[in-house]
């Protein structure tokens, strides 16, 4: 049969956090600690299902996350580890912390990938071209 769904879709919010549902969730993961996502929208007085608290907190609103512009430190790591692991984005934002594993992904794709192939290096084999 599978799990029943996340939500009621009748009673959530979709789209875009306001600052008031942000504090809110700030607020509760506060006071309680992350963990059980399913019960916290309706304890912490949200119209968002459990999915959707989960991921706003951890790739936009946990206080250790970075923001901003990857380091030349950062630029090596993931370069490295790429090529030792591939595209397994988790194991690599594991050794970096504060960055999240879809913020690498896509700091790869728009910018490591490219400074690569005009240094003329493969980003898939990281051998010359």
């Amino acid at each position: 049969m599978g799990r029943s769904p996340c939500c009621e879709k009748a009673h959530t919010n979709k789209g875009a956090w306001t600052k008031e549902e942000d504090q809110r969730l700030i607020t509760y993961v506060k006071a309680h600690g992350e963990g059980c996502w399913r019960s916290l929208p309706k304890a912490a007085g949200l119209l968002r299902c459990g999915k959707s608290c989960r991921l706003r907190w951890i790739n936009y609103l946990r206080p250790d996350l970075k923001r901003g512009n990857f380091s030349e430190e950062e630029d090596d790591i993931i370069i490295k580890l790429h090529s030792l692991l591939g595209n397994k984005w988790s194991m690599i934002a594991g050794r970096l912390p504060g960055r999240t594993d879809n913020e690498i992904k896509n700091y790869w794709n728009t910018h490591l990938k490219r400074r690569l192939i005009s240094r003329g290096v493969d980003p898939q084999t990281h051998r010359a071209i």
